[in-house]
């Protein structure tokens, strides 16, 4: 085998079979093209618009001062590039015969593509710690109740109330929440279709496209008890002085406090001790009073709901020096349904042939406001 061209139906016929898998995340976030310009660990900016304010408009002989606010930005990078490789020798190519290793070859690409993406998948995940706030009840898996679109509904609510765009609204759910969608709101008459009953397809409901992960995290909560606010927080405010209480509040907690009925803010900077624990964006949604009790929720699985500009995912193939290296053949394939570009690479070696699939990427939770929870 002198070159790559010789495995292209192999590696479409894996690739397009792990596909299949449950990585719901990453067709649902927002890639960012920038990434071609950054090395590894190399920081891109992006804008961050703040809220505008808004004036009384009085008649005057001069015009009014030009506006003086400043667009902000963030931060985020490409911190990981990471390959998986297997090799062939010609005795092992010898002991199991063409056929085995034709067969044994299309499974290890299929484990190399299913490894990458599914740590792909997982870091995104991971950014349930940056949502705003939450509905559901920990521990009970949604969507419990035949013709109750409730739970979509209220987690599709936050992220209106927080301004997010009507459009392009996600919803990631792990395969509990949706087994109890298949199993109790895929009768036609509910769903509007058949598709869900006999086909195992997850509908678009409350404004969400739906899409089910192997990867969603479940959140194991702190410690933390018996503590209460120290001073008033206003409304839009994110930090909370913390008086009395023990034990850690940590990030990605769940927050109630005893004012607040309403909303169920996830913590994203913790304490461990009294002082001040940070709420994501955008804040208190009500004025939290001196010495008001807050409760810390329990375990969850993060089903997460947001705008699709809200999560950001910086993705590229590994950089080769000019001129290349040492690769006798290097190809390109992209997931179809991802999106997501592999670099597959063949290095000859003494007897041996090694290959490689790599990729680059990076996360980032960009606009916390857009994002929400949907406890299980």
């Amino acid at each position: 085998m002198n070159t790559l061209t010789g495995l292209i139906q192999f590696i479409y016929d894996s690739i397009d079979r792990v596909s299949r898998e449950q990585v719901g995340m990453i067709p649902a976030v927002y890639k960012n093209p920038k990434a071609e310009m950054v090395a590894k660990d190399q920081d891109i900016t992006y804008d961050i618009v703040p809220e505008a304010t808004a004036y009384d408009v009085a008649p005057s002989s001069t015009i009014p001062d030009l506006d003086d606010s400043t667009v902000p930005t963030g931060k985020m990078s490409i911190n990981k590039v990471r390959a998986v490789k297997f090799h062939w020798t010609g005795e092992d190519e010898t002991a199991i015969g063409r056929n085995a290793k034709m067969a044994i070859q299309n499974n290890k690409f299929s484990q190399a593509f299913r490894t990458l993406s599914g740590e792909m998948e997982t870091d995104l995940t991971n950014l349930y710690v940056h949502a705003s706030r939450a509905y559901g009840t920990a521990g009970t898996t949604p969507f419990g109740t035949a013709g109750d679109f409730t739970d979509a509904a209220e987690v599709a609510k936050i992220l209106k109330d927080n301004g997010a765009p009507d459009s392009g609204l996600q919803l990631v759910i792990n395969t509990a929440a949706g087994a109890k969608i298949i199993g109790k709101q895929s009768q036609a008459h509910i769903a509007g279709s058949d598709a869900p009953q006999r086909q195992g397809v997850l509908l678009d409901m409350a404004g969400l496209q739906f899409r089910e992960s192997s990867k969603i995290i479940t959140h194991v909560h702190g410690a933390g008890t018996g503590y209460a606010t120290s001073g008033d927080t206003a409304v839009g405010v994110a930090d909370v002085a913390l008086t009395g209480g023990n034990g850690a509040v940590l990030a990605g907690d769940v927050a109630s406090f005893a004012a607040d009925t309403a909303h169920k803010y996830i913590v994203g900077t913790g304490v461990t001790a009294p002082g001040t624990m940070a709420l994501n964006n955008p804040g208190a949604r009500v004025i939290l009073p001196d010495g008001n009790d807050m409760t810390v929720g329990g375990d969850y699985a993060a089903n997460m709901a947001f705008s699709r500009d809200a999560i950001h995912l910086l993705t590229r193939l590994p950089k080769m020096p000019e001129g290349g290296d040492a690769a006798d053949d290097v190809m390109i394939v992209q997931d179809p349904v991802s999106g997501i570009f592999f670099q597959v690479a063949m290095y000859k070696a003494y007897r041996a042939v090694l290959i490689e699939v790599a990729v680059a990427w990076g996360v980032k939770a960009a606009k916390s406001e857009n994002i929400a929870l949907l406890l299980g």
